[in-house]
């Protein structure tokens, strides 16, 4: 069945810019860490995106590890984006995220140029895109120099793969370091997507 989109979905959504830049995001964004994997049924997934875009949800968030099985997600929504939604790309932020485990080896997670840049990769050709709007380190790594991890983010930016950077699951310290590093490489911080839920605390020691 064709999908065509609820014509008056703009009118429902407040929008908010993002920090300083010019990207403005929606006030509700849909995650797809559950129900978009291999084991879920496509045509939930397919209505859950229908139902958000039609509310005005623009942001489709996704990591390279949801599923499960792990990056299925992503193959999920990249059946969804040609299926209903390609001729609305440009109305969508679509974000992706890597520093969880996705291979075996030393270089399967974490925060090395290697890992991210080829995850980053990955998730392009799962979702069937040329380049994502916004591409996160998902969690700090303590063996991988800061500085390494923020010249990988810079690179998938510089190179047209992402958009903008962020980061996920950063404490306080390691937020403000990696947001200096990337703003004296050119490629300032766009969003920190902390863990944050009534349901479930952490300290920043858990991540130290």
């Amino acid at each position: 069945m064709m999908y065509t989109p609820d014509a008056n979905r703009y009118a429902k959504m407040t929008y908010r810019r993002c920090g300083s830049s010019g990207l403005r995001l929606p006030a509700v964004s849909l995650g797809l860490w559950h129900n978009f994997g291999s084991v879920d049924v496509y045509e939930n997934a397919r209505a859950m995106a229908h139902t958000a875009f039609d509310a005005g949800i623009t942001h489709y968030d996704l990591a390279n590890n949801y599923g499960p099985e792990p990056g299925s997600a992503e193959i999920t929504f990249g059946r969804i984006l040609q299926q209903d939604l390609r001729q609305h790309r440009d109305e969508l932020i679509i974000s992706s995220k890597a520093g969880y485990l996705m291979w075996p080896g030393p270089y399967g997670e974490w925060g090395s140029r290697k890992n991210l840049i080829a995850s980053c990769d990955q998730s392009l050709k799962r979702l069937g895109l040329d380049y994502v709007d916004i591409f996160y380190h998902h969690r700090p790594d303590p063996e991988t120099p800061l500085e390494e991890s923020m010249l990988a983010l810079d690179q998938i930016v510089k190179s047209g793969k992402a958009l903008y950077a962020g980061i996920s699951n950063y404490p306080a310290e390691l937020t403000a370091r990696a947001s200096k590093i990337l703003m004296e490489l050119g490629t300032p911080c766009l969003i920190h997507q902390p863990k944050y839920s009534m349901f479930e605390r952490w300290v920043e020691k858990d991540l130290l």
